[in-house]
């Protein structure tokens, strides 16, 4: 059984990310709308207790960066971990930034303009903030979130095995990347993981990145395994995306796929009820099972959304379990966008 009630932490699959050597859970809990921004703020108590009830549930890989919420996201992230930082692996990012305008402009966040910038004194400046933020003396694996174009990715590295070599980071990874730019990154030292979009209606990478990933080592941690949320089950027609969620303004949360999706998943719930799980648990299940991916790192803003996405860390699915998932997909979602 994988429903809430009945998860045991000891059922969840583990993984080892890249040549770093360091274990973690194969489920890990995204951050992101822990920050509020882009998702209609946020509760800072009720963040914290997902935390904690995320490495309760056998989740320990915890993925943050100072951009979600201008620091906020890693700050709660610091206090659920008091007392328990020794059972926690923490991602965090560098390179987008907002004590400096040097780089390429890329939003704007509750009125600081945020640069994407890789360059080596601010990737220190960064990381002496996220530990301060994070209350830890280390990072188990620092990410460069965004790449940037103006910086040389030797320079990049340069900076991270700085840090690695002052036992500041552990591991090294990198988000939203190109084959080519890792093949980059590769040239000048190991890296450990890449951090990129990858659910049932987002397989780009199987293509692309996955291969230099598989020859390299490089765990690839998937992130948005719900697509936003879209793939944890039938979404209300009625229900509404309000103030800066970006899903009301998100083409996939259209009326029409909403209705694409409910048949989608009225043809799984066969399956579903079989195995025990909520449709979220399943979806989840399905990345990790196709074997693209090293970690599925799922959102959640409550603990019972942490608990249930740890779920997903125990259910097993079976070959036809994956030829019905990948077959009903095909049949309703294949026009998804």
């Amino acid at each position: 059984m994988s429903n809430s009630s009945t998860i045991n932490a000891s059922d969840m699959k583990k993984t080892v990310l890249g040549p770093s050597g360091i274990e973690c859970s194969a489920i890990g809990l995204g951050t992101w709308a822990m920050g509020g921004w882009m998702w209609g703020g946020g509760d800072n108590a009720a963040a914290v207790l997902a935390i904690q009830a995320s490495l309760d549930a056998g989740v320990n890989l915890i993925d943050t960066a100072p951009a979600y919420g201008l620091g906020r996201s890693e700050s709660i992230v610091g206090t659920a971990l008091k007392g328990r930082r020794h059972e926690a692996v923490i991602a965090t990012k560098c390179g987008l930034v907002w004590h400096t305008q040097k780089g390429t402009h890329f939003f704007e966040e509750d009125g600081h303009p945020v640069y994407r910038y890789l360059g080596r004194e601010s990737i220190i400046h960064e990381a002496e903030e996220s530990l301060k933020r994070l209350q830890t003396d280390y990072i188990d694996l620092y990410i460069t979130h965004w790449q940037d174009a103006t910086t040389p990715v030797a320079e990049t590295m340069d900076a991270l095995l700085e840090l690695k070599k002052q036992g500041k980071i552990r591991a090294i990874g990198v988000s939203n990347v190109s084959p080519e730019t890792l093949a980059e990154y590769l040239r000048y030292g190991p890296v450990d993981a890449a951090q990129e979009r990858y659910s049932l209606i987002d397989r780009e990478i199987e293509q692309t990145l996955v291969p230099l990933c598989t020859e390299h080592d490089v765990a690839v941690l998937g992130y948005s395994s719900l697509a936003l949320g879209l793939l944890a089950g039938p979404i209300d027609p009625e229900r509404k995306f309000t103030g800066d969620d970006q899903r009301a303004s998100n083409p996939r949360f259209s009326a029409q796929n909403r209705a694409k999706l409910k048949a989608f998943f009225e043809e799984l719930e066969p399956l579903r009820t079989q195995l025990e799980c909520s449709f979220g648990q399943l979806m989840i299940a399905w990345t990790l099972a196709r074997g693209s991916i090293s970690v599925a790192l799922c959102g959640a803003r409550v603990s019972k959304q942490a608990i249930e996405n740890a779920g997903a860390g125990s259910v097993r699915l079976h070959d036809a379990a994956l030829q019905l998932i990948d077959s009903a997909a095909s049949r309703h979602l294949g026009s998804l966008g």
